[in-house]
């Protein structure tokens, strides 16, 4: 379960390169994860999540205990 994100559940996809001369051979296109440290004030701990970039900006908007919950619901997150 390496490249996939833990709140959004995003993988990697599958596409082509195109050359100039429109040959076509297969790549990936990965999401960009990082490994991140949130804080949880309501459990009083930190957990490390891998998560996408959007997720991140998802996280702060919404806030760590309202994704987790969502995230939870959706069976996406392990801790």
């Amino acid at each position: 379960m390496a490249r996939v994100c833990q709140i959004t559940g995003k993988k990697p996809q599958v596409g082509n390169n195109v050359s100039h001369a429109n040959n076509k051979t297969k790549r990936r296109f990965l999401p960009n994860l990082q490994k991140k440290r949130f804080y949880i004030p309501e459990e009083d701990k930190w957990i490390t999540l891998k998560v996408s970039t959007s997720a991140m900006r998802t996280i702060n908007k919404n806030g760590i205990s309202a994704v987790l919950r969502k995230a939870r619901a959706n069976g996406n997150v392990l801790a």
